[in-house]
């Protein structure tokens, strides 16, 4: 089971990064004016908020999969 060894890590990696990292910040561009031949272009910068609880699940989950992956191993 070294996928799910391998996914788990993965999860823990992104659950410490949705800690160290507390919003993902992009710049969305959009019409503001449109009047026939001029247009009019206006930058806006959105964020997605990251949940503390998101990040532990992730954690959690990650660890719990590789503990199992671990496991399966043995035998």
């Amino acid at each position: 089971m070294k996928s799910l060894t391998t996914i788990g890590v993965i999860l823990i990696i992104l659950g410490i990064i949705g800690f160290v990292v507390p919003r993902i910040t992009y710049t969305e561009e959009r019409t503001a004016v449109d009047l026939g031949p001029i247009e009019v272009q206006a930058e806006q910068q959105r964020s997605i908020p990251i949940p503390d609880i998101a990040a532990g699940v992730a954690v959690v989950a990650g660890l719990i999969m590789v503990i199992a992956g671990a496991s399966s191993n043995k035998t």
